[in-house]
């Protein structure tokens, strides 16, 4: 299953993407959220939709989509998680997965504008495989990881580097603001997604290709993601961690290449669908 949300932003309301088309489920589902991930709502949701082939109502085209899951409790991100990545950085592969933290005021739809925040001047894009967890996890063991996971989602992982890496402190600074954190347009279900070791993940700026890759260049794959961050935080139904982003971002260019306003990111991953978003500097 494909699961969308659209609507206006917080009054976004549940769907399902089907063969192209998006449907409306609001009648039946109040939201995708935590309780719904942990009373069992997917199988509710594929009984519905077997039940109602052919009878949901159909989105207007043209509506806004929001973020597939409604707020979740946090969004955990990985970094330096491909090793060609971490080589253009110049920094070593971790021996552990590094963690930071985007706030779940960053959380945007998938086309959404991305905001470049008031005296940013080192704003850049990120393409990643995130994932969504679907039942509550603590100190949950690498084989049992995947029966705690409900699907993926395409996220772009915008981060301000001077913030990031300038000013002193963790990461979070450059990975928080508003519109950080655009993810979608669906929430495709693991069933639908076979192998999420094998999956291409692009982005282009203004056309051009910047990343091209393979999720096959992940250091520390979603097993052990789930498995290592439940050893130091519960997890809930709902929360959603990104695996980190490959090579081709902005701060591994030389010279480096940062984002503007009217400059448009394009990104995708394979079966997870795409996502398109315009820059604009912050205004009040």
């Amino acid at each position: 299953m494909k699961l969308i949300r659209f609507g206006n932003p917080g009054a976004e309301k549940p769907g399902v993407h089907i063969d192209g088309v998006n449907y409306d489920c609001s009648a039946f589902i109040r939201d995708y959220d935590e309780a719904f991930l942990a009373n069992d709502g997917l199988t509710q949701l594929s009984a519905i939709l077997e039940k109602e082939a052919g009878k949901l109502p159909v989105v207007p085209e043209g509506t806004r989509l929001g973020p597939p899951l409604a707020r979740p409790s946090k969004i955990v991100c990985i970094g330096l998680n491909y090793s060609k990545h971490a080589k253009e950085t110049n920094a070593p592969i971790p021996k552990e997965p590094i963690i930071f933290f985007k706030s779940t005021t960053s959380y945007n739809g998938p086309n959404d504008p991305i905001t470049i925040p008031k005296n940013s001047v080192k704003t850049d894009w990120e393409v990643e495989l995130a994932f969504v967890i679907g039942k509550k996890a603590s100190y949950v063991e690498v084989s049992e990881a995947m029966d705690y996971v409900a699907g993926y989602a395409l996220h772009n992982d915008v981060s301000e580097r001077e913030f990031q890496l300038e000013r002193g402190g963790t990461w979070d600074k450059g990975k928080g603001c508003d519109t950080f954190a655009p993810i979608g347009p669906w929430l495709v279900t693991k069933d639908e997604i076979p192998d999420p070791d094998n999956l291409r993940l692009w982005l282009t700026l203004n056309g051009k290709m910047m990343q091209d890759s393979n999720t096959n260049d992940l250091i520390f794959n979603i097993p052990f993601l789930v498995s290592y961050i439940s050893q130091f935080m519960t997890l809930l139904p709902g929360d959603i961690i990104s695996t980190g982003t490959p090579a081709g971002v902005g701060l591994g260019f030389n010279p480096n290449i940062f984002l503007k306003e009217g400059d448009v990111v394009e990104l995708g991953i394979d079966g997870l669908g795409t996502s398109r978003q315009v820059c604009y500097d912050y205004k009040k």
